[in-house]
């Protein structure tokens, strides 16, 4: 009987540690929040380094993917018909589609296979992503005039994305 006592005692124990790493872990996925200050960095972009100094007074779309990433592949042909093509004459507005853990080389590879025109920009080293989330593509930060994050996602749905043109609309 006391050994039932103890296995359930520590299974319980081992659950409720579990529990607890993963909300730790789940807290630390996002770094910025809607209503937050856009962290800095610099970007080097199909026209050459810019940082967020340079961004001032625009809206900033940024939107982080990976080659590899199936949504990502799904969500990009959306970006560039919805979004770049009917925005990319606006000066108050940049669009930044920043390659995690990808070279520039592979980018421009990349958008010749799959015929893109998007503006992409290398982050090699997760410099950029890592000071946003710690996991989880794509994702999709609006950052308005001001520079303050007004929208946040994770993942992909064409619901999801019409919302963020949405919001995106009502900025420009």
């Amino acid at each position: 009987m006391k050994s039932k006592l103890k296995i359930i005692t520590l299974l319980s124990l081992i659950l409720t540690a579990g529990v607890l790493v993963a909300w730790a872990q789940a807290e630390e996925v996002e770094k910025v929040k809607v209503g937050d200050v856009a962290p800095s960095f610099t970007v080097v972009t199909p026209d050459g380094e810019m940082t967020t100094a340079d961004f001032k007074g625009k809206v900033v779309l940024l939107n982080f993917f990976a080659t590899w990433c199936p949504p990502c592949i799904q969500e990009l042909p959306v970006l560039e018909k919805e979004v770049w093509n009917q925005f990319k004459d606006n000066e108050d507005f940049v669009l930044l589609v920043i390659g995690r853990e990808h070279t520039p080389e592979e980018l421009k590879k990349f958008a010749k296979e799959k015929g893109f025109d998007l503006p992409f920009c290398p982050d090699e080293e997760r410099k950029i992503f890592s000071q946003f989330a710690t996991q989880s593509i794509p994702r999709n930060y609006i950052i308005n005039k001001g520079g303050k994050v007004i929208y946040a996602s994770r993942g992909y749905s064409h619901k999801e994305f019409e919302h963020m043109i949405d919001v995106l609309k009502r900025q420009l």
